[in-house]
């Protein structure tokens, strides 16, 4: 295996709109998936600015892994933000630090673009997720809580 850590092209958008479908089952809100591979292709391809930028692991043309982020453009210090939307790799190529390259890849797209942080949400019952996050020397931040208003 020959894994290649990439920005997304317009051409991935089916892939990784597979890749996201998968992660809302195993996030459990696939009842609530919205997302088409159209929505993916115009959204984060032709819209400019997009809404958001992808980095791939590809494997000879099949994209295995996904980091989906954007920007924050504003934020106290005066630097961008970046905020780490989804990241999701393939069950059957899990265990090959590829989720560590992928994130290794978000962080100098923010070291080169002057980001102050990278920021991500993690649900509470993904233990395994927030080891990961943890060994890569991520820090849990207890000081504020998520609020949503659904409007």
């Amino acid at each position: 295996m020959d894994i290649i850590i990439r920005k997304a092209e317009e051409k991935d958008s089916k892939k990784i709109w597979t890749l996201m479908e998968q992660l809302a089952v195993f996030e459990k809100y696939i009842d609530s998936f919205a997302i088409t591979p159209e929505i993916v292709k115009e959204s984060g391809f032709r819209k400019n600015p997009p809404d958001f930028h992808c980095i791939v692991a590809d494997d000879n043309d099949k994209i295995v892994g996904m980091l989906v982020y954007y920007f924050l453009p504003y934020t106290a210090q005066n630097r961008p933000a970046i905020y780490m939307k989804e990241l999701y790799v393939d069950e059957n190529y899990r265990g090959q630090k590829i989720g560590e390259q992928l994130m290794n890849a978000l962080k100098i797209e923010a070291e080169q673009n002057n980001c102050h942080q990278i920021k991500w949400t993690v649900a509470p019952w993904n233990k395994a997720g927030q080891k990961f996050y943890e060994r890569l020397g991520a820090t849990e931040n207890n000081e504020w809580l998520n609020y949503e208003w659904k409007v």
